[in-house]
């Protein structure tokens, strides 16, 4: 019988790692938590998961040599899921505290929530609690997951695509903003999968199914 798939979860200071652990070990996958480049470079598939601010994230991840081997992960094309602050990073820039510049492996920005939504009302910030995510698109994950589900957020800032069509789903929170984003051996949510129940177990089983056809 063979081992199940190996899956990197970077330790960069910024997450309920251990959480995500459980989570993903219940879909099967061997996980290591770790801050190690070569270990996130040896495994078959990486997870990012995060939470707190962008600026932090980032400063951690490169001053663990991470921010690289999570884009040499990437560039061998290891199944990657980010989770939360998982997804901002992988933009260009975020407006949290200040402008700073993200992974750059997606087009795009991260900006805060506006404080109204489309018809003028109070929008409440920070987005807390289930929304519904309709997917869409094509990749791998999504040939596994249902057309809509619902999933647990929060967070005050949101990501925008430079391209619409890198958003893999979309959630309606004083109009629609990009809760998913796919390409490549890239997808990333910015809800908590390991926080959502029999959703969320559906999210990590498609990508531990993944994986295995990457191996």
């Amino acid at each position: 019988m063979s081992r199940p798939p190996t899956i990197a979860v970077v330790d960069y200071g910024a997450g309920n790692l251990r959480s995500v652990a459980k989570a993903l070990e219940r879909s099967g996958l061997e996980v290591e938590v770790t801050a190690d480049s070569a270990a996130v470079l040896r495994a078959d598939g990486v997870v990012l998961p995060g939470v707190g601010a962008f600026a932090d994230g980032m400063s951690s991840l490169r001053a663990q040599g991470l921010d690289e081997a999570v884009r040499e992960s990437i560039a061998a094309e290891r199944p990657y899921l980010g989770l939360c602050l998982g997804l901002q990073l992988l933009f260009e820039a975020s407006e949290e505290h200040g402008p700073t510049t993200g992974l750059g492996l997606l087009p795009g920005r991260v900006e805060r929530f506006p404080d109204r939504d489309a018809s003028g009302g109070l929008l409440r910030v920070p987005h807390i609690g289930w929304n519904t995510v309709r997917f869409s698109g094509e990749h791998p994950m999504l040939e596994q997951l249902p057309r809509e589900d619902c999933f647990y957020f929060v967070h005050s800032y949101r990501a925008v695509p430079a391209r619409r069509e890198l958003a893999a789903g979309w959630t309606d929170y004083g109009g629609d903003f990009a809760a998913a984003a796919a390409v490549g051996s890239v997808f990333a949510v910015q809800f908590h999968p390991e926080k959502s129940q029999s959703a969320g177990k559906r999210l990590l089983d498609a990508y531990a199914a993944w994986v295995g056809t990457c191996r």
